[in-house]
């Protein structure tokens, strides 16, 4: 794809993007692919998406663009056909499309997030299926929520029961993005109930297998072009060798996956707050009250600085996150700070932009509405930030 090929001169596309500063950080591959992604977000996505979220429909024409350009494949490591950049460079990425349009940052990265436990736990042989789904335009999806469990992955009442050198699974996992669109799906199961999470597995199982079927779709308060649905497992029978990792390691992968992609939900989290801090600091600077733009006045000055404070801060946890999963070092604790507090001042910065547009900011006549809308999700997927405060608090209050 041209994600893959082709480097834009940044020359010619600073002058569009000179207050940035998340590229200071990237080498010279990273600075191109970033500027690269900005002009498609902002040509291909950023007002497109507008209608989208109106509809609730899902933008095919606009995924498929991006898919063409490969940017659904970020997370592929080289030796599986991806191109083999670093976290830090794939999040700077997540965060311009997150600025652009929170729906579609969550649909590419979601996307990824099937892809991990595959990653962790799966075969060479699942590793390469998996991502060449991928790197051919394809999505992943990982289903692990389900109705009345929500944050309680171990309560499991999918189950998968061994049938010769297959299994068959039944159950209902809701809240899976991209539940209507994968190619494959990852799908935690109980292979025996009585060992509670240790007998949970996991799968990976392609679309179209019989009995497999996306169920109900969300009508969403935000994030609105991104799809999100009930996926139905009934009499679904899959081979053995479709487990990912050994029969009751499901749940610890499970947990795995969620530690890695924390941190990618906060730099989501992050481009909807900067996009937040941007709108806010045009409008002040345009809106005329009392003979001056409103961006002289203390008040607004101090409510924009204490903005850029907390994305910056996010922004910074962030790296911080992943630049220690890079170097192979402990993340568990820093992932769950990145994802909390990204997602809680996503939510903060976004009403302090609809403060400052006043009454404008609360019409969808202008882009804030829908940013607070999108930023609240935030708090919630990946695992409630109330979980992530339960797992902050564990690891630096240990056992006692």
């Amino acid at each position: 794809g041209v994600i893959s090929k082709q480097r834009t001169d940044l020359n010619e596309q600073k002058k569009y993007f000179a207050t940035d500063r998340t590229d200071d950080i990237l080498n010279d591959e990273g600075k191109d692919l970033l500027a690269t992604v900005k002009e498609f977000c902002e040509n291909e996505v950023k007002e497109q998406c507008k209608a989208y979220d109106v509809s609730g429909e899902w933008p095919k024409e606009i995924y498929d663009k991006a898919m063409e350009m490969g940017l659904g494949s970020l997370e592929v490591p080289e030796e599986y056909g991806g191109i083999g950049i670093d976290r830090v460079t794939i999040s700077a990425l997540y965060e311009e499309m997150a600025k652009a349009d929170a729906g579609f940052y969550t649909t590419i990265a979601a996307s990824n997030l099937g892809l991990k436990p595959v990653l962790i736990a799966g075969t060479e042989e699942q590793k390469q299926w998996a991502c060449d789904i991928l790197v051919n335009g394809g999505y992943g999806a990982f289903c692990l929520t389900e109705p009345m469990a929500g944050s309680d992955p171990a309560s499991c009442k999918t189950t998968a029961v061994k049938d010769g050198d297959e299994y068959v699974l039944n159950g209902r996992k809701c809240f899976i993005t991209n539940g209507a669109v994968a190619g494959f799906y990852v799908v935690t199961a109980a292979t025996d109930k009585a060992l509670g999470n240790k007998g949970i597995s996991a799968f990976l199982i392609p679309a179209g297998t019989p009995g497999l079927s996306a169920g109900n779709e969300e009508n969403k308060m935000g994030i609105r072009t991104s799809n999100t649905t009930d996926v139905v497992l009934e009499d679904v029978r899959v081979p053995a060798g479709a487990m990912l990792g050994k029969e009751g390691e499901g749940f610890k992968v499970a947990m795995k996956t969620l530690d890695m992609a924390r941190t990618f939900v906060g730099c989501g989290a992050v481009g909807v707050a900067q996009r937040c801090v941007d709108e806010a600091i045009a409008y002040a600077k345009q809106r005329v009250t009392f003979g001056k733009p409103i961006g002289k006045f203390e008040a607004i000055q101090f409510m924009i600085a204490d903005m850029e404070i907390k994305t910056e801060t996010a922004r910074q946890m962030v790296v911080h996150s992943l630049t220690l999963m890079d170097k192979g070092l402990d993340y568990n604790k820093e992932s769950a700070i990145a994802k909390c507090y990204s997602g809680d001042i996503a939510v903060e910065v976004a009403l302090d932009a609809i403060q400052i547009l006043g009454g404008y900011g609360y019409s969808r006549e202008y882009p804030v509405e829908k940013l607070l809308r999108d930023a609240k999700i935030f708090q919630i997927y990946e695992g409630t930030n109330q979980i992530q405060r339960i797992v902050i608090s564990r690891a630096v209050m240990g056992k006692f």
